[in-house]
């Protein structure tokens, strides 16, 4: 898809004399030549080494009853050093393909060893321990090795551990327990930074907003819902400030910060909706709100964010119909509401593109 965008702008760049088709093609070569983003082969390695760690587990789970604890131990450390010494050769060889495998069966193993142990000599310690542990583990192959594939089983587990938590205290909030989630998800976005594992930081940003939603669940108030609304439309505007450090990190992070900052307010609103659904002028208002909310998402990334743009546009158009069936009792009142929200929107509109163009015109003074 990118690579007919990028074909069809170099032809018209060449057709109105910016380019040489020399330069051109030279261009798109060079596109070509880089390894592609998806690769069968790479799919069917990532999946043998799923079915072969599921294996493990499996083994690891039977108990091995009829075979020695020793032999049993000494069996799975082989295992575990056997996978990181091939590792370390293939990446050594270039085969990083095979050694992200091989590290992934060897992240699931550590899992494996650690239960077993506990298994075979009843020691004292309970899930969420292991699934730490199994985290921390994970964490340091993906350093040792800068791997990516490992980074997403760490995301996995910093799921998986989250998980633990609510099934053994029932969803409710223990110690400083349920902490661990968001350090966790900080953990893995700087994994994510330092092996290039760009897909794996979805991961921990859902894990963030599936924490924020499970702390709504606690409390169930509207303060707690503003909170989301206020906090998401604040990390959003950041993101757009152009303040040279924290657009650097927003550039390289691609279209993740803002889109899950203005899907954390988006579920604010939507709770919000929910627990004043019978205030009639308080709901107004959040409805003029909300709207306000979508347009200036999309003043601010709908450009170069498309994310962010699909999400404002389907924010916006579920709070009209939502007013529009809802609060308004009336088909001529209905069409008064389409009428002055989209004057409003007209409005606003028009004040974007007179700053885009003038932002556009200092940008080229600038380089003149």
């Amino acid at each position: 898809m990118y690579r007919g965008r990028l074909e069809r702008d170099l032809s018209l760049w060449v057709g109105k004399g910016l380019l040489g088709e020399d330069t051109a093609g030279a261009l798109l070569a060079e596109y070509d030549s880089r390894p592609a983003s998806f690769s069968l082969g790479r799919v069917l390695v990532a999946l043998a080494a799923v079915l072969l760690a599921a294996a493990i587990l499996l083994v690891v789970a039977s108990n091995w009853e009829a075979i020695p604890r020793l032999v049993r131990v000494g069996a799975i450390l082989l295992l575990i050093w056997a996978v990181h010494i091939g590792a370390a050769l293939m990446l050594a060889r270039g085969a990083a393909v095979a050694a992200s495998g091989l590290l992934v069966i060897g992240a699931v193993s550590f899992g494996g060893a650690i239960s077993l142990v506990g298994q075979m000599y009843h020691l004292s310690g309970d899930e969420q321990t292991v699934m730490y542990l199994w985290f921390a583990i994970a964490t340091i192959s993906a350093i040792l090795f800068r791997s990516g594939a490992v980074v997403v089983v760490a995301g996995f587990l910093s799921w998986a551990s989250f998980a633990v938590y609510l099934q053994n205290n029932d969803t409710h909030w223990i110690a400083l327990d349920p902490w661990m989630a968001p350090v966790m998800a900080a953990i893995v976005i700087a994994l994510v930074r330092y092996t290039g594992a760009e897909r794996a930081r979805h991961l921990a940003y859902l894990l963030l907003v599936g924490w924020l939603a499970w702390l709504y669940t606690l409390y169930e108030e509207s303060a707690v819902a503003l909170a989301f609304v206020v906090g998401g439309m604040a990390a959003l505007v950041l993101t757009a400030l152009p303040v040279p450090r924290i657009a650097f990190l927003v550039r390289s992070a691609g279209a993740a910060p803002a889109f899950y900052s203005f899907l954390v307010a988006a579920i604010g609103f939507l709770l919000l909706h929910i627990k004043i659904e019978d205030e009639w002028r308080q709901l107004a208002v959040l409805g003029v709100v909300t709207l306000a909310a979508s347009v200036l998402a999309i003043a601010l990334h709908g450009r170069d964010n498309g994310a962010v743009r699909y999400l404002a546009y389907a924010t916006f158009a579920a709070e009209m119909l939502y007013l529009a069936s809802v609060t308004v009792g009336s088909i001529l009142g209905t069409s008064g509401l389409f009428l002055f929200s989209g004057l409003g929107v007209a409005l606003v509109a028009w004040i974007v593109i007179r700053l885009e163009r003038r932002f556009s015109a200092g940008a080229r003074e600038g380089r003149a």
